[in-house]
C-alpha cells in the first residue's frame, strides 16, 4: 500500500531515463552506422581480442584465488588496525588508475625498488611491461574488491556453525571443508566472473602497461585506430565487437552472481574457535602483511617519490588539474539529475526495468561511447571543443549503475516508512524530497557523489580521443609527462591527482552526513 501511495512524480524518472538510452544507443547507432564489417578483422585485431580475453581470464583468476587465503585470515583473526585494513580495501575503488600504476613502476618497474634489490643479489632485473605488467596491475585494483566480497560471505555465516564446530572439536581443515568450502562455492564463481568483465574494459593500463603487437586489448585498438590512424570505420567495428564481448559477458556475470542466504543463525557475534595454532597465526598474519604490503606499499610510493617531483611539475598541471576539478563537478550534477529521479521511480513503483536502463553503462565501454558520439558530433564542430563536457557525461554514465545501487535500498526504506504518511498530508514535489527523502537518503547521495567525483577525477578513456593541446585533464597530463620520460614531474601530478580524488570523494561523503545530521 504504501509503495502506491508515495507520491513521488514519475514524470522526472521517465524523462532522465529516456535521456541515458538516448544517450547510450545514439552512440552504439553511430558507431554502427560507421563499422566497416565487410573489412572484417585483420590479424591484429584477433590477436587484441585474444589478449583482451586472455588477460581478463588471468586477471580474474589470480585476484580471485589470492582473495580466498586473505579474506580467510581477516576473517579468522582480531589485531589492531584490522577495521582500518578492511577500510583499505575500498581504496583501489575510487584511486585512479594512472596514479596506481606509477606506484607499480616505482615499485616493479625498470629503475624501481624491487629490481634494486635484485640488483644487490645479482639477479638478472624483471620488466613490468607486457601482458604480467598489466595483469599485476588488474590483480591490484580487483583483489580487495574480491577479498571484501569474500570477507562478506565469510562473515555471513551464522556464529552457531564454529560454535557446533568448537564443540565438535573439528580441526581447521575440517573447518574448511565442511562449513567454508561451500561457502567459497557459492560467491567465486561470481567474483571471478564480476572481475572478469571489470578487466576486459580496463584502457588505462592496458595503455600504460601493455602496448605492442603481442599486448594489445581492444579498448587499445580501439584507441589507436582512432588517434594515430583516424579510421572511423575500423574503430567503430572494433567497438562493436568491444560491446559484443564486454555485454556478453556482463550476461553471462549477472547470471553467475549467486543470492547467498544460508540462514539458520540468530545474528549472534562471529566468533571463532579454530586455528588457533601457532602455524595457522603465523601464515594467516604472513598472508595479511604480504596482503597489506602489496596494497600500501605502490601508495606509499606515491607519496614519498610525489612529494619530491612537486617543485619539477610544469604550469600546464596546474591548467590540467583545473580542468579536472571542472569534470568531476559536471559529473557530479550529471549523476545527480539522472540518479535522484531514476532511483524515486524504481523505489516508489518497483520499476525494475529503469533500474536495468541504468546498468546499460556496465555493458557499454567508455571508449564505445564516446566514438560513437565523436562521429555525431564531428561534421558538425570540433570535437574537442566539447571534450570537457562528454567525458564528464560519459563519467556520469559509468557510474550511474553503481550510484542507483548504493541510494535505491535507502530510499525504498523511507517509502515503505513514510509513504502513507507524506501521502495523507498531500506533500509532494519539492516539499516531499527536501523534508522527508533528501534528510534521509543525504548519507547515501553524498557517498554516491564522492564516488563519482574521484572516479572522474581520475578517468583516462574518453578524453584521450577528444583531447587536444589546450583541453587537458590531469591524469592525461600526467601520462603525457610519463610519456616524455619526465618521470619525477610525473610523480608530482600523480600526487596532486590523489589528493584532489581523495579529497572530493571525503568531502561529498562528509557533507552527506553532516546534512544527514543536521
Amino acid at each position: 500500500m504504501a509503495l502506491r501511495a508515495f507520491p513521488i512524480s514519475t514524470k522526472s524518472g521517465i524523462s532522465a531515463a529516456a535521456l541515458v538510452v538516448v544517450l547510450i544507443l545514439g552512440a552504439l547507432l553511430a558507431v554502427m552506422s560507421r563499422a566497416e564489417t565487410g573489412a572484417g578483422f585483420v590479424s591484429s585485431d584477433w590477436n587484441a581480442l585474444r589478449f583482451t580475453v586472455w588477460q581478463a581470464f588471468l586477471s580474474a583468476l589470480f585476484s580471485t584465488v589470492l582473495a580466498v587465503p586473505l579474506a580467510r585470515a581477516l576473517a579468522r583473526r582480531r589485531f589492531v588496525g584490522r577495521g582500518i585494513l578492511v577500510t583499505l580495501l575500498g581504496a583501489p575503488f575510487i584511486l585512479p588508475v594512472i596514479v596506481a600504476v606509477l606506484g607499480l613502476l616505482t615499485i616493479f618497474g625498470r629503475s624501481g625498488w624491487l629490481n634494486a634489490v635484485l640488483a644487490q643479489a645479482g639477479l638478472p632485473p624483471v620488466s613490468i611491461y607486457g601482458l604480467h605488467g598489466v595483469v599485476l596491475a588488474h590483480v591490484f585494483f580487483n583483489l580487495p574488491l574480491a577479498t571484501r566480497l569474500l570477507l562478506q560471505g565469510w562473515q555471513a555465516v551464522p556464529a552457531e556453525r564454529f560454535r557446533l564446530a568448537a564443540q565438535l572439536r573439528l580441526t581447521p581443515w575440517a573447518v574448511f571443508r565442511v562449513i567454508e568450502a561451500p561457502v567459497l562455492r557459492q560467491i567465486v564463481p561470481g567474483v571471478a566472473a564480476l572481475i572478469f568483465v571489470i578487466c576486459l574494459t580496463s584502457f588505462a593500463v592496458a595503455l600504460t602497461l601493455g602496448g605492442g603487437p603481442r599486448a594489445t586489448t581492444l579498448e587499445l585498438a580501439i584507441y589507436q585506430a582512432f588517434r594515430f590512424d583516424f579510421d572511423l570505420g575500423r574503430a567503430a567495428l572494433l567497438s562493436l565487437v568491444q560491446l559484443v564481448v564486454a555485454g556478453g559477458a556482463a550476461v553471462i556475470a549477472l547470471w553467475v552472481l549467486p543470492v547467498i542466504s544460508l540462514g539458520g543463525g540468530q545474528d549472534l557475534p562471529q566468533r571463532r574457535w579454530d586455528a588457533h595454532g601457532g602455524v595457522q597465526r603465523g601464515l594467516d598474519g604472513a598472508v595479511i602483511v604480504l596482503g597489506a604490503a602489496f596494497l600500501v606499499l605502490p601508495l606509499m610510493a606515491v607519496v614519498l617519490r610525489g612529494a619530491a617531483g612537486l617543485t619539477q611539475m610544469p604550469p600546464a598541471v596546474w591548467a590540467a588539474a583545473g580542468s579536472s576539478l571542472f569534470v568531476a563537478l559536471i559529473s557530479v550534477l550529471l549523476l545527480a539529475v539522472l540518479a535522484l529521479p531514476m532511483a524515486g521511480w524504481i523505489a516508489s513503483k518497483r520499476a525494475g526495468g529503469v533500474e536495468a536502463i541504468g546498468l546499460l553503462g556496465l555493458s557499454a565501454s567508455p571508449l564505445m561511447i564516446g566514438t560513437g558520439w565523436f562521429i555525431l558530433i564531428n561534421p558538425v564542430m570540433n570535437p574537442a571543443d566539447l571534450a570537457l563536457p562528454v567525458t564528464a557525461l560519459v563519467n556520469a554514465l559509468m557510474a550511474l549503475p553503481f550510484c542507483l545501487r548504493i541510494m535505491v535500498p535507502r530510499l525504498r526504506d523511507t517509502v515503505q516508512d513514510f509513504g502513507r504518511l507524506s501521502a495523507s498530508l498531500g506533500m509532494q514535489g519539492w516539499p516531499l524530497w527536501r523534508w522527508v527523502i533528501l534528510p534521509r537518503l543525504a548519507p547515501q547521495i553524498g557517498f554516491a557523489a564522492g564516488l563519482t567525483g574521484a572516479l572522474s577525477m581520475g578517468d583516462l578513456g574518453v578524453i584521450a580521443l577528444f583531447a587536444d593541446a589546450e583541453r587537458v585533464t590531469l591524469p592525461l597530463q600526467m601520462y603525457r609527462l610519463m610519456g616524455a620520460y619526465q618521470m619525477e614531474a610525473a610523480a608530482g601530478a600523480a600526487l596532486v591527482l590523489l589528493v584532489l580524488a581523495l579529497g572530493i570523494f571525503w568531502a561529498c561523503d562528509a557533507m552527506g552526513r553532516r546534512y544527514a545530521a543536521a
